[in-house]
């Protein structure tokens, strides 16, 4: 499995995600999106269908249809009833998605840097782990 620690320090979740789903369905995958905040989710699934102005990411809420035909689906817990073999935590709360995906893209703020930190070091050490961070406007990798 594989872990990428995104710290947001200019741009927020909603702003990165958009960027991160489209890569994953580019590359045939499905996305599970997870927020404890349904208000957070509401601002992500907005930012899914405006991101491009000539295009939208395709997605649903967990529960509110047929999970299962979802390219991306959002919900407040980890479920990947979509099938998906990616997960986001968007809202810097860690989650254990250990052997569950194949892949976690976990986005903090500063203010959750320190539960980062614990992420980090809880991590078994077959998990390969990535740190980014903004800089300016790309993201480059970390030490």
């Amino acid at each position: 499995m594989q872990v990428d620690f995104y710290q947001l320090t200019r741009d927020p979740a909603e702003k990165v995600l958009p960027a991160i789903a489209q890569r994953v369905l580019d590359g045939g995958g499905r996305l599970v999106i997870v927020a404890s905040d349904n208000a957070q989710l509401e601002v992500i699934s907005s930012s899914l269908w405006t991101a491009k102005a000539d295009s939208f990411l395709a997605h649903a809420r967990s529960g509110e249809g047929d999970d299962a035909v979802q390219p991306i689906l959002l919900s407040t817990e980890v479920n990947a009833s979509n099938g998906a073999r990616f997960v986001a935590i968007a809202d810097g709360i860690w989650r254990p998605v250990e052997n569950l995906f194949d892949r976690a893209f976990y986005l903090f703020p500063p203010d959750q840097t320190d539960n980062a930190r614990a992420a980090w070091r809880g991590l078994d050490k077959q998990t390969d782990r990535h740190y980014w961070k903004q800089d300016g406007g790309k993201w480059v990798q970390g030490p």
